[in-house]
């Protein structure tokens, strides 16, 4: 199956990367094409052009805008050959947009694949993301075997908008968790506590998470490199509220978290890895 791929950020370009090593014949098209340089693989001109070329995309992109502007520029997606191509949409991306991609794929005669994931950049190079599919049943069985190559837990929900609502609602988790993991540590250290022995002592009680394990050197070392973005968690806490007034639920905790996030902003962290929430919170 000839495959494509666009979007060669972090995550995006460790899953292209992932696919290559599995022995996936891929195509790229990124907008900065300078960033698919060094993956040794063709580099279409165009989304267009890449749709024409392939029986599979995968998307990887900041945000719903972002989709929709590979998909509907001027020589975006929809004015390729789109016709029983499969398009498998791996970004976190507002609830209520993915439902616009469906039906703009649907009338060029693609099937749209919302496909978020769960985990970062290790667990990507290592094919063990978790990966949260809706769409239609027989596109996923084709694509099934390109995705296991990605992702080690594969959930299928084949209502449109079932696996975006659930990966918000994960990240919710993901971003909270995170908060309180930093401002603990910060009391901590705080209190007199060597920062490395607080960490171990919370990885031996209630803060034993994958989330810790994961961020345990970035936090020893203050390395914020990013694998996953306060903006990009930000981002994701504001789609959330978004489900929130949809659903007509108070949203508690996500609320304040994404506030917390807004402070990275400000502070121009944007790009520093999420866990780099410990970086403004000790300095408060």
């Amino acid at each position: 199956m000839k495959t494509g791929f666009i979007g060669l950020g972090n995550l995006g370009k460790t899953m292209a990367r992932r696919l290559i090593n599995e022995g996936v014949e891929l195509i790229v098209w990124n907008r900065t094409i300078e960033k698919a340089k060094d993956l040794g693989c063709p580099v279409a001109n165009s989304p267009a052009e890449l749709i024409s070329k392939t029986d599979l995309l995968i998307l990887n992109l900041k945000d719903s805008k972002a989709v929709k502007e590979v998909l509907t520029q001027k020589d975006g997606l929809i004015h390729g050959n789109c016709e029983n191509k499969i398009i498998i949409d791996t970004t976190t991306n507002h609830f209520e947009e993915v439902i616009e991609f469906y039906g703009l794929l649907m009338e060029k005669k693609a099937y749209y694949l919302e496909c978020p994931v769960l985990g970062s950049v290790i667990p990507a190079s290592q094919g063990l993301l978790t990966v949260l599919i809706s769409g239609d049943e027989t596109a996923f069985e084709k694509a099934k075997s390109i995705i296991e190559k990605l992702g080690k837990n594969i959930f299928y929900l084949e209502k449109k908008g079932l696996a975006t609502k659930i990966k918000l609602i994960n990240n919710l988790v993901l971003g909270s968790f995170m908060a309180t993991l930093a401002e603990a540590i910060i009391f901590a250290e705080d209190s007199g506590i060597d920062k490395q022995k607080a960490i171990d002592i919370l990885l031996s009680g209630a803060g034993n998470s994958m989330i810790l394990n994961v961020k345990k050197q970035k936090l020893i070392d203050e390395d914020f490199s990013a694998h996953f973005t306060n903006a990009l968690i930000y981002k994701d806490l504001d789609y959330l509220q978004d489900l929130a007034k949809y659903l007509k639920r108070p949203l508690f905790t996500g609320s304040m978290v994404k506030e917390m996030y807004a402070m990275t902003i400000t502070k121009g962290y944007e790009n520093d890895d999420f866990s780099g929430i410990y970086k403004v919170l000790k300095n408060f």
